[in-house]
């Protein structure tokens, strides 16, 4: 009984407000995301032809479509309601989102999907905006020129954040869940190194689908197991 009144009471005092200052947050930004086209058309007249636009719109659409479906879905468990509503506005999900909400659960021990967790993420995430604030904006003044500075080398490397940052996690839950990784792994190898033929977009959510379904039904067995031999 009093679990059920907590629930209802974090609902009624955190989530609902979430889910409206989330959604017309989101959506006041999709109208500001055409501001710069708007102002390059209006003050010099920079406007390509409907058919430049289109084909621009299906080849972002072919390359990233299945990030619509994909990411909200994959990340949604570590960055719970609110995180979710922050990250998708802010940018940066993968390689900083992610990254900064699972690091803070991780360090607090709180149980993955629960309601601590979420407002655990929703601190990370919020300090991870704030920090990227800061430095997009030191580095949107200051970044050229230091780039002059750096050896070609160290430019190179910062091709590689990215990948490290996506292996970084993949290891830290692999480490709580070593048969799901070694899984996803043989899936990607499989399809890299036998099939050959799918395009990326396509390759990563069957990799991701494909882990899910097997991580639910290995799940689902494991818990039949256990309440047949406690029977």
């Amino acid at each position: 009984m009093e679990d059920k009144l907590l629930n209802e009471s974090y609902e009624q005092s955190f989530t609902k407000h979430i889910i409206g200052a989330g959604r017309w947050t989101l959506l006041l930004s999709v109208p500001l995301c055409f501001l710069p086209a708007i102002y390059l058309w209006i003050r010099y007249g920079a406007l390509p032809p409907l058919g430049s636009i289109l084909t621009g719109w299906f080849l972002i659409a072919s390359i990233y479509g299945s990030w619509y479906i994909v990411e909200p879905i994959s990340y949604f468990p570590i960055l719970g309601l609110s995180g979710t509503y922050m990250s998708f506005l802010s940018g940066n999900i993968a390689n900083m989102r992610v990254p900064c909400a699972a690091v803070a659960q991780e360090v607090l021990k709180v149980e993955p999907g629960s309601k601590k967790a979420e407002l655990v993420a929703t601190i990370g995430i919020a300090g991870s905006i704030i920090t990227n604030l800061i430095v997009v904006t030191l580095a949107a003044v200051a970044g050229n020129e230091l780039f002059k500075y750096f050896p070609p080398i160290v430019v190179k490397a910062l091709d590689f954040v990215l990948p490290a940052i996506f292996g970084a996690l993949f290891v830290m839950f692999s480490i709580k869940y070593p048969k799901y990784g070694v899984f996803a792994i043989g899936i990607g190898m499989f399809l890299l190194g036998v099939v050959k033929v799918l395009p990326t977009w396509a390759i990563i959510p069957i990799c991701i689908f494909t882990t899910i379904g097997y991580a639910v039904t290995s799940f689902k067995r494991k818990n039949k197991a256990d309440q047949s031999r406690e029977v």
